[in-house]
């Protein structure tokens, strides 16, 4: 497994991967608040499928939500899902559950398997529209994972597992 960092240009078209990440965010607190409600009225974990399924549903009817790519959803319930696992398991070593996070402050989102495709040039399609990143080397091997992250500053980055 190796990592590529590499750095997306700044252009007005960026604002949209920056609502896509707010709308990751917000996805992310909605998440956290139904598992703790579930744990609250049940006494159990809730699950990452039924998480899915049901955010699922959300995403038809909310169009912010629907900035944010299916698999990009998929990720943040499983990470949800192994945070509450660490809870769990280490509750007495003083690790604490995940906990809500500042929508402005929320850095990133992973796209697995699709939602990306890399263009010829230094040019990368995420969903529906073009960006061009800064290239300094070229990608050897399959891409297993995209991640757009933002910075304190607002710059954006394309982290490529590959």
């Amino acid at each position: 497994m190796k990592t590529l960092k590499f750095k997306l240009y700044e252009h007005k078209r960026n604002r949209y991967l920056k609502q896509s990440i707010n709308a990751a965010g917000v996805i992310y607190n909605h998440c956290i608040a139904l598992c703790r409600r579930y744990y609250r009225m049940w006494g159990k974990h809730l699950r990452s499928v039924k998480l899915q399924s049901h955010i699922a549903k959300l995403r038809k009817r909310n169009p912010f939500w629907q900035l944010v790519g299916s698999q990009a959803v998929q990720d943040i319930c499983q990470r949800i899902e192994k945070a509450y696992q660490l809870f769990f398991k280490h509750n007495k070593k003083g690790v604490r559950p995940p906990g809500f996070k500042k929508v402005k402050k929320y850095k990133s989102f992973t796209l697995k398997q699709a939602g990306y495709k890399f263009l010829s040039g230094n040019r990368v399609k995420v969903g529906n529209r073009v960006y061009q990143c800064w290239k300094s080397r070229e990608i050897e091997g399959t891409v297993k994972t995209l991640t757009i992250k933002r910075t304190p500053l607002g710059e954006l980055f394309m982290v490529i597992v590959v």
